[in-house]
């Protein structure tokens, strides 16, 4: 039976795009509007998120302040609608980035298990607004968040909060695309850029069974980070000498997870083997990447494309993973009360691998 009453929303405010320098406000918010098909969280745990940064500075265009940013959450379901029947009042659940897309049987993305790429209708967790004046969408830097149930799923008993929270956008990133583009027995694989997302693309990688599994990164100080990890080998791209002709031709799907228009992508996409894939999945602010040559991708038969975060049955499938091969994201746990520390210190490239909130107040409500 769905609870009766509405909680109290509140958390960190981002106004202007000068909240990413550390000045988010913590106050009071009119979630969107309650439905039968929604659930209120109250959150224990949000990760911080590259995507938070981009969207409290308005990089990604322009953000319809104020906004609580966080789709990395991880909590207890309070209120249930009575049209959600697989999450039930007391549940540890967990919401991504995305709150709620058209669903429709007509629908050639929703009906076929694509919902991220819904071209009727797509609201993000935070920073979007609902159709029909149902209002405006709130994540997880906050003592509660609303999201439709079909985007609300039970976190495994054998997963910790902590960790299961960065695996709802960090993790479901890189995994979707390792699973959809063959990540297995006999294949060997290439993560560009080993931080929040990459870090993951190695331990899903592994995880998945590939052969081979290549850290690559500018700088060679991640390097220890990456083998331990699981990473079989490490290619630090501004200090390795010819490291593009010494790889090239060596694997056989590459995850970028770098937000840089100047990343050296002709390199990366040397790396591929004949027929090779190569996979972006990290966005720059005004979504740029270098340009690519034609005598690139048709000597070498190579395909780029990219890929978004992952529908609801591969979050599923992603978490249970995680729970049976007890995969573990390196995380820094940090109060909620220091968010705005958290997201100065995330902007500077502190984090290793993710930093997470941890709310204090949870169950004090």
């Amino acid at each position: 039976m769905a609870a009766q009453t509405s909680p109290k929303f509140q958390g960190w405010l981002g106004k202007s795009p000068e909240a990413v320098d550390g000045k988010m406000e913590w106050g009071e918010y009119e979630p969107k509007k309650w439905t039968e098909d929604d659930v209120d969280i109250e959150i224990s745990h949000c990760g911080i998120c590259g995507s938070d940064l981009h969207v409290l500075r308005s990089g990604w265009g322009p953000t319809p302040y104020p906004c609580v940013v966080g789709h990395e959450i991880v909590g207890r379901a309070v209120r249930v609608g009575e049209n959600v029947k697989h999450i039930k009042v007391g549940d540890r659940v967990g919401v991504g980035a995305q709150a709620r897309t058209c669903q429709q049987s007509s629908c050639p993305d929703c009906s076929n298990g694509m919902e991220p790429y819904c071209h009727n209708e797509v609201v993000n967790t935070y920073g979007s607004i609902y159709p029909n004046g149902e209002g405006k969408s709130y994540g997880g830097y906050a003592d509660y968040n609303r999201t439709n149930g079909h985007w609300v799923f039970r976190i495994p008993d054998a997963l910790d909060s902590a960790s299961a929270a960065p695996m709802l956008c960090g993790g479901i990133t890189v995994y979707s695309p390792l699973r959809q583009y063959g990540c297995g027995p006999g294949k060997t694989i290439g993560i560009v850029g080993v931080g929040g997302l990459g870090h993951f693309g190695i331990l899903f990688a592994k995880a998945l069974g590939a052969d081979k599994v290549v850290g690559i990164s500018r700088k060679s100080d991640k390097r220890e980070d990456a083998l331990k990890l699981g990473a079989d080998e490490y290619i630090a791209t501004d200090e390795d000498r010819d490291w593009a002709a010494r790889h090239a031709r060596t694997l056989d799907l590459v995850i970028c997870t770098v937000s840089n228009e100047k990343m050296p992508l002709d390199g990366y996409l040397s790396l591929l083997k004949a027929k090779g894939t190569f996979i972006q999945v990290g966005v720059p602010d005004g979504g740029n990447l270098p340009p690519i040559n034609a005598f690139t991708l048709i000597p070498n038969g190579i395909k780029v494309g990219g890929s978004a975060t992952g529908a609801p049955w591969e979050i599923r499938e992603m978490l249970q993973l995680a729970a049976d091969k007890n995969i573990k994201p390196w995380i820094q746990e940090r109060p909620l009360k220091e968010a705005n520390q958290a997201v100065i210190d995330m902007a500077e490239g502190k984090a290793r691998y993710r930093f997470v909130l941890v709310n204090e107040n949870f169950g004090k409500h």
